[in-house]
């Protein structure tokens, strides 16, 4: 997680290079490079991880209401493989690729979101964003991508709470009516964010979700902001 200087950055129409490591395309699958030193402890991180799309997927949607801010999803049925050298771990399984941008920093609209992304059981993956702007009523973006590459929007389901995390963020995800929420494992727990696997239910169907909560105003906290480059340090 590294940030740099726009002399260490390179893109063309195959890869985006960020200092030693890359992201490239070809031959069906993204191919990502990875060079690095882990922080707050040194420690080399260096590896591949391959992601195989089963088909790409053009669909976008604005987050806010004045369309500043924009998700979609690139591969969201897909399979990945993670090679890494340093240190040593193989595996492999459902992978889903996206991308968020934006025109203004991510404090100007929101408040925070909660995400989620399953796979069903046709191979599908369920995408639920549902955000809390600032101003105006909550966003809510349930979209379902096909293998195939179709998408199709739904109705989420009600909002059902989840438990704090260890730094206190409440957070909240949507699941079928009589089927109970249950953090299966927390992946992350930061001030002002998390990422956790729950167990639920969603069309229908009993469903595995990966979640994640978003709390911005802990994010521009000066706490945080401090504690930032020691997580994230900057190469100019």
């Amino acid at each position: 997680m590294t940030e740099r200087g726009a002399r260490h950055v390179h893109r063309d129409a195959r890869q985006f290079i960020v200092g030693p490591s890359r992201v490239r395309w070809g031959g069906g699958q993204f191919v990502v490079e990875i060079d690095e030193v882990a922080v707050p402890l040194p420690r080399r991180v260096r590896g591949r991880v391959v992601v195989t799309p089963q088909a790409l997927c053009t669909f976008t949607t604005a987050l806010d209401a004045a369309g500043r801010h924009r998700w979609g999803p690139i591969a969201p049925c897909a399979r990945v493989r993670v090679e890494l050298e340093q240190p040593s771990l193989r595996f492999e399984g459902h992978a889903y690729l996206d991308s968020n941008e934006g025109d203004e920093p991510i404090d100007g609209p929101f408040v925070e979101w909660d995400w989620s992304r399953a796979t069903l059981a046709d191979g599908s993956t369920a995408v639920i964003y549902d955000v809390r702007p600032k101003a105006g009523p909550d966003r809510v973006i349930a979209e379902r991508f096909h293998p195939d590459g179709r998408v199709e929007a739904f109705e989420p389901p009600p909002r059902v709470p989840v438990s704090r995390t260890g730094w206190r963020i409440a957070r909240s995800t949507r699941s079928d009516p009589g089927a109970p929420v249950v953090e299966r494992r927390r992946l992350e727990d930061t001030p002002f964010y998390a990422r956790s696997m729950l167990e639920g239910g969603l069309l229908g169907e009993p469903v595995v979700s990966v979640h994640e909560t978003l709390h911005v105003p802990r994010l521009v906290s000066l706490p945080v902001q401090g504690m930032l480059p020691f997580r994230m340090p900057r190469v100019p």
